[in-house]
């Protein structure tokens, strides 16, 4: 028996359609979250172009550290050391300072996944 024109069969597509929409939605939004997130950690990562070079490329004979495909570990504890001053520097103790420990990770997690 086909009940494909009954009440209770559009009631379910109506349903279907419904909940298809939302999870486009949904997906949509988590997307636009996660492009909001690089775009942030990228604009963060513009701020040590000047000395490191654009997305941590170090121009060579600069003196500069290249940050591009350090562990994020590493960097992460770096410039935590140079915002305590328990790791001696020029400018980046000064520098270091500026960002909360998590702007800090998410720099590290930035310049972990850039290719050197």
């Amino acid at each position: 028996m086909n009940n494909a024109g009954s009440p209770q069969h559009k009631e379910t597509g109506v349903k279907s359609r419904y909940i298809a929409g939302a999870v486009a939605l949904l997906l949509a939004a988590a997307s636009h979250a996660q492009d909001a997130q690089a775009l942030y950690s990228r604009s963060l990562a513009a701020t040590c172009a000047a000395c490191h070079g654009t997305d941590g490329a170090a121009v060579p004979g600069s003196g500069a550290v290249p940050l591009a495909g350090m562990p994020k570990e590493y960097l992460a504890t770096q410039m935590k050391a140079f915002k305590t001053g328990t790791r001696p520097a020029t400018v980046m103790h000064q520098l270091s300072k500026g960002y909360t420990d998590a702007q800090i990770d998410q720099l590290a997690a930035y310049f972990a996944g850039v290719k050197k």
